[in-house]
Parts: C-alpha cells; sequence; structure tokens
C-alpha cells in the first residue's frame, strides 16, 4: 500500500510549534533553519497533505537505549547551568563543536523524542513514510557529543523499529560519513548502514573508507560509499543506485531509516559537493519503491534557505507533488532573493570523481556483499 498514493494514509511530519522553536533556539549552527524549513513546507499548502503529529520527549530511559548514564547525565547537569568549563565536559566531547549552551538537554530529548514518535508511527501501521527534518544528527557516540550532534536521534529511531522489524537498513546521504550510526551497530547483522560521503585527508570525521565493513557478527554489514569534491546530479544516483540495488537484494531490509543531509547540495558553505534537491529526489524516489516503512530524517545543511528548498522539494516528492517554481510569499520570503525561486543552480566547479575510482569502489562493495546472508 503506497502512501502518497493512498489518502487514508497520508505521510506523518512530525512538528509542533515548541519543537521547532527548541530546535530554533538551541542550535547556534543553524539557528531558524527548522522554522524557514516548516515554513517553507507550509507556504506550499504540503501540510494538508500530510498527517501532522505532535513529537514526544524521549525519556532519560528511552535516550539510555542507547546512550551511557554517565554522559546523559552530564549533559543535563551542564546544560541546566550552561556551564561550558566544566573540566569533565573534554572527555564527553563537548566543547569545541558541541558547545554546552543553557537547555540543550532538552533540545537532544526534544530531537530524540521526535525520531523515536516517527519510528513509533511506522510500527503502528499510522503510514508508510514518516518525516522529522529536524532530525539526523549521525555523528554522536554513545558516551560523547561529536560533530555538532549531542544525541544519536538516528540510532533510538532504528533501536524502536528494531522492536518490531527485524532487518534495518540506514542509509545516510550526508556530506559527512554517517560513523556514529555506524559504530552504534558495527557488531550486529540486524541493521545494515550504507553511508555515501566525502572522504578526504583532514576532512570530518576521518573515517567510512570502503574497507570499513562492520566487525564480528556485524562484519560486511556497514558499507562505505567514499566520494571526492564536485560529484553531480547524475553521477551520484548512478552510484546511490548501483550500491542500493546490491544492498537491498543481499539485505532484504524490512525497515529503512534514510537520512538526506542536505550539505550535499551546491552553494553549501562546506563547499564539497555540487548536488542540487532534484539529484537527491531520485534516491529518495529509488528507496520509496520499496513501499517499506520508511523512516525520513534531516541532518546537515548549513546554507539555511537552500535547505529549506531542498528538504520541501523532497517534501514535495513523498507526497507525489511537483511544486511551482516560484517560492510562495510567506515570513521567511526575503531569504530566498535574489532569484525567489525553488531550484537550485550546480556551480561549474571540477567533478574530482574518475570514472575508474568509482567503479573500483562500487565492485569491492559488490564483492563484500556476497558475503552477507
Amino acid at each position: 500500500m503506497e502512501c502518497e498514493d493512498n489518502p487514508a494514509q497520508p505521510p506523518v511530519y512530525v512538528y509542533s510549534p515548541e519543537y521547532v522553536s527548541l530546535c530554533d533556539s538551541i542550535m547556534s549552527k543553524v539557528s531558524k533553519r527548522a522554522s524557514m524549513v516548516h515554513s517553507l513546507i507550509e507556504a506550499y499548502g504540503l501540510l494538508r497533505e500530510m498527517r501532522t503529529v505532535k513529537p514526544k520527549m524521549a525519556s532519560m530511559e528511552e535516550m539510555a537505549s542507547f546512550h551511557t548514564d554517565a554522559y546523559l547525565q552530564h549533559l543535563q547537569k551542564v546544560s541546566q547551568e550552561g556551564d561550558d568549563d566544566d573540566p569533565e565536559s573534554v572527555e564527553f566531547g563537548l566543547g569545541y563543536d558541541c558547545p554546552t549552551t543553557e537547555g540543550i538537554f532538552d533540545y537532544a530529548a526534544a530531537v530524540g523524542g521526535a525520531t523515536i514518535t516517527a519510528a513509533q508511527c511506522l510500527m503502528d501501521g499510522k503510514c508508510k513514510v514518516a518525516i522529522n527534518w529536524p532530525g539526523g544528527w549521525h555523528h554522536a557516540k554513545k558516551d560523547e557529543a561529536s560533530g555538532f550532534c549531542y544525541l544519536n536521534d538516528a540510532v533510538l529511531g532504528i533501536l524502536r523499529l528494531r522492536q518490531k522489524y527485524d532487518r534495518v537498513l540506514y542509509i545516510d546521504l550526508d556530506l559527512h560519513h554517517g560513523d556514529g550510526v555506524e559504530d552504534a551497530f558495527s557488531f550486529t547483522s540486524k541493521v545494515m548502514t550504507v553511508s555515501l560521503h566525502k572522504f578526504s585527508p583532514g576532512f570530518f570525521p576521518g573515517t567510512g573508507d570502503v574497507s570499513d565493513v562492520g566487525l564480528g557478527k556485524g562484519r560486511y554489514y556497514s558499507v562505505n560509499v567514499p566520494l571526492q569534491d564536485g560529484i553531480q546530479d547524475e553521477k551520484y544516483y548512478q552510484v546511490c543506485e548501483g550500491v542500493l540495488k546490491e544492498v537491498y537484494r543481499a539485505f532484504n531490509p524490512e525497515a529503512v531509516v534514510l537520512q538526506l543531509g542536505a550539505d550535499t547540495i551546491a552553494g553549501d558553505p562546506m563547499c564539497s559537493f555540487n548536488m542540487t534537491p532534484e539529484g537527491i529526489s531520485k534516491c529518495l524516489k529509488y528507496v520509496l519503491q520499496w513501499q517499506l516503512a520508511t523512516l525520513i530524517l534531516g541532518g546537515g545543511g548549513y546554507h539555511l534557505a537552500n535547505t529549506a528548498r531542498c528538504w520541501t522539494y523532497l517534501t514535495g516528492v513523498i507526497l507525489g507533488r511537483m511544486l511551482p517554481s516560484e517560492i510562495p510569499d510567506h515570513e521567511f520570503f526575503t531569504e530566498y532573493g535574489p532569484d525567489y525561486v525553488l531550484e537550485i543552480t550546480p556551480s561549474c566547479r571540477l567533478d574530482r570523481n574518475e570514472p575508474q575510482k568509482i567503479q573500483e569502489i562500487l565492485d569491492a562493495i559488490k564483492g563484500n556483499l556476497k558475503h552477507v546472508v
């Protein structure tokens, strides 16, 4: 039963005004982003076609299904005090790119809870697709914050789905390697992680080479697709489809978590890949045609207007809607100048991905997946 063609079962869109304002106020790196994304989705009239579900806050117990008690207790302590100088913070990864602002614990619980809420809607059969755009914080480890990620909501969502689905597939299309999710499940054959990302010396987090395949029982259940700067829609989709076809055949998933970080899009300050929402949407459509329970998360995306353009366009794709090019008038309209259109044009940057290298990566992945039983 397809969500987008069945009016009785529209996609679930996890949202509340409180949730969005919390995401806006705490995440200084992307302040206002959650509001911009929601406002544009609303301006295009897409809320009418989805079922809006208010997120619950994650309980301490739910967060502790992955994170250690010591980490959660420390995060709660520094969050109450807004204390950036606690000597213990360093060992928990708090500080430099994960500052401990006041309220950070509530924000983490809100994002984690929103992803768990989305997962629960899928498990209860309320929808085939559930969306939490402010989620997708894939770098956090069980006992440390990392790369702007304080809580790994993707892991919490997967763990919730695992209560019903035996095999869960995690697909990460963010610019950065989904290291926290891969680490969490590197020893199990019940969750396969697939990450397409930039991989080059000195680029965060520095992991995710094609030879990183998982450990123990989870060997060959981690799939990494290391890419170079400048990749564009067509080549990216060919790689993505080539990998996912083999993954689906080998693993036969029952549910999917799809992280769609928009820092791959042309114009992002990360200045690495040269994608447009159209290229990402082809990957999304490929996953949706499996017609599995699918949890959609955001992630990176540091050009705020382009991130809102991207995720709104992808929301339209989920609904089977082609959106008009002109940005509708709404609260953040002026952010979309000077052209005020939904489309994003790739820049004329060089694509550093050599066909021969790409083929070697695909061949290696195909060989590894032969071991998956």
